[in-house]
């Protein structure tokens, strides 16, 4: 176990061109990440063929500039890692032909890390850099952002991860669920940040949502155990219904008049500041938005507790892009010590996409020479395992 190696990652899967590198899989040297958020923003989402197009622009300069920042030239590193799935096709396939490239010219390493890993790895290169790598398990890892709701039971064997789903989303994930939801109320893009600030101006009880109660196989398969096991007990989420009770609250209250002219007056304001929110909203559209996000943290914190309870879980991580969701994280906060949980969480700028979590993650099949070969390609729904 090399802890000088030096993995420069690629992550490419959604809007975000970012490049980093990472020492060891516990020292981040630099990372620097290209937002698209101006290029989607007119359009309330991401335009998968505007990202494609904005990866090709920028992969070679972020990476660059990561190289620069770290004092390091492409020959000093010893591995090349990118994200080849899950994630949009186009924008993931522009990160695997250009890491392909690299590893190419400089004869280094290819390593392929799964997108979703790297968000789990993101909590461990954190949790490693201040001194907290030794975990306590079982591990529950809850990953959560605009493309996935997965529950992951994780375990180390050796220096290998492995990983178990007991749970992930029917339909919409939770953050597709926050942005659309504040696409359809006129509040810009990216709605999960927006739909966070508006909340605190609002009352989280006005509104009252439901969630469905979700049936599942009396038998399935057990990787764990290699055989099928009776009852195995999961815990999947829905949110396409909460979606669709806001759009039928938004008709029974006609407030589309309301809704089109806040867009177009946020349209006018370059950096909407949570008072020109306030402003802008009605108290029935801020308690609709504070109810909305109570309903779903509250729901992804009820299923989460229940199946750390189910399978004796004592430290859960939550991550990806809605883990810096402030309700989600106080919530977490509250429950986990109750339950005896050990709760660690992503910094906020690491919670969203980068590279440095492709990079950590990539070090365990660094340790065990788990390389891909120049034939690997995007895989846009690639499962965790």
């Amino acid at each position: 176990m090399d802890k000088s190696t030096l993995i420069l990652g690629i992550e490419s899967s959604c809007d975000e061109t970012a490049a980093a590198i990472v020492r060891g899989g516990e020292e981040l040297v630099s990372s620097v990440v290209a937002s698209q958020i101006a290029t989607h923003s007119p359009y309330g989402g991401v335009v998968p063929e505007l990202a494609s197009r904005e990866h090709l622009r920028n992969l070679v300069p972020v990476t660059r500039a990561a190289l620069a920042k770290a004092g390091l030239t492409y020959a000093d590193v010893d591995a090349i890692a990118v994200t080849n799935g899950p994630g949009l096709a186009g924008a993931l396939l522009t990160g695997v032909s250009f890491a392909k490239s690299l590893a190419w010219a400089l004869q280094k390493p290819l390593i392929a890390v799964n997108h979703i890993e790297g968000h789990i790895h993101a909590v461990l290169l954190e949790q490693r850099e201040k001194g907290n790598g030794v975990l306590d398990f079982p591990v529950l890892a809850l990953v959560v952002s605009g493309g996935h709701t997965h529950l992951f039971l994780a375990e180390q064997i050796g220096d290998a991860w492995h990983y178990e789903n007991i749970g992930h989303t029917r339909d919409d994930a939770a953050g597709e669920a926050f942005d659309k939801t504040a696409k359809l109320l006129g509040l810009g893009y990216p709605g999960g940040p927006i739909i966070d600030r508006v909340s605190k101006f609002g009352d989280p009880q006005a509104v009252k949502f439901t969630f469905a109660q979700l049936k599942h196989s009396a038998r399935q398969e057990s990787k764990r155990a290699g055989r099928m096991e009776e009852n195995r007990k999961r815990f999947d989420f829905s949110y396409s219904g909460i979606k669709t009770a806001v759009l039928r609250y938004v008709e029974t209250h006609e407030l589309f008049g309301a809704i089109e002219a806040r867009r177009r007056a946020l349209l006018e304001i370059t950096a909407p500041t949570d008072e020109d929110f306030r402003r802008l909203c009605d108290r029935q559209t801020l308690d609709l938005v504070a109810s909305f996000q109570a309903a779903v943290v509250g729901d992804l914190t009820h299923r989460t507790m229940a199946a750390c309870e189910e399978y004796g879980v004592q430290t859960l991580l939550v991550t990806g892009g809605v883990a810096a969701n402030s309700a989600l994280r106080g919530a977490f906060e509250k429950r986990g010590p109750r339950s005896g949980v050990r709760v660690h969480f992503p910094s906020r700028i690491m919670s969203t996409d980068n590279a440095a979590m492709i990079a950590a993650a990539a070090y365990s099949k660094w340790i065990s020479r788990d390389f891909a070969g120049l034939d690997i390609s995007a895989e846009a729904n690639l499962q965790l395992r």
